[in-house]
């Protein structure tokens, strides 16, 4: 796939964004986005694939770093999402993952005005985990469309 031809209807419909050029380089999607979740969805392809043909594990850490971010920053109002800086993240690692679709589920699971806590499980098309997450995060000052 080429980046350049690369869109996410639903990221544009639910935050009025279009796609970073991380976005675009990772291809993933954010399928659903609510109060405190966020799900990522990502067609495995060549340039996922480590040396042994097994998705990067800097792969499932980004897609683990992203759901976070994305189910801390949830408004219904498109255009108005926070900005999100991450503070630190753990990642395990479960499963190899070499072909198909990676489902990532985020959860916020508690905070305050300045920093909250989330975390993520990324899932094959099996529905076997293959690696899980958590992290701190810290809201920046500015809406994402300010940046």
């Amino acid at each position: 796939m080429k980046t350049d031809d690369f869109e996410d209807p639903g990221l544009l419909a639910m935050t009025g964004e279009g796609p970073t050029g991380f976005q675009r380089a990772m291809a993933y999607r954010l399928a659903e986005w609510r109060e405190g979740e966020a799900v990522l969805e990502m067609e495995i392809a060549e340039q996922h694939r480590n040396r042994v043909g097994v998705v990067h594990g800097g792969v499932l850490a980004a897609l683990i770093d992203t759901a976070c971010g994305f189910c801390g920053s949830y408004t219904d109002t498109p255009g108005e999402q926070r900005g999100v800086a991450t503070l630190s993240l753990t990642t395990s690692f479960t499963a190899p993952a070499r072909a198909g679709v990676l489902r990532t589920i985020g959860k916020k699971r508690g905070g305050g005005r300045n920093t909250f806590f989330a975390s993520a499980e990324v899932f094959d098309s099996d529905g076997v985990m293959v690696a899980f997450g958590e992290g701190t995060f810290r809201y920046r000052t500015k809406k994402t469309t300010e940046y």
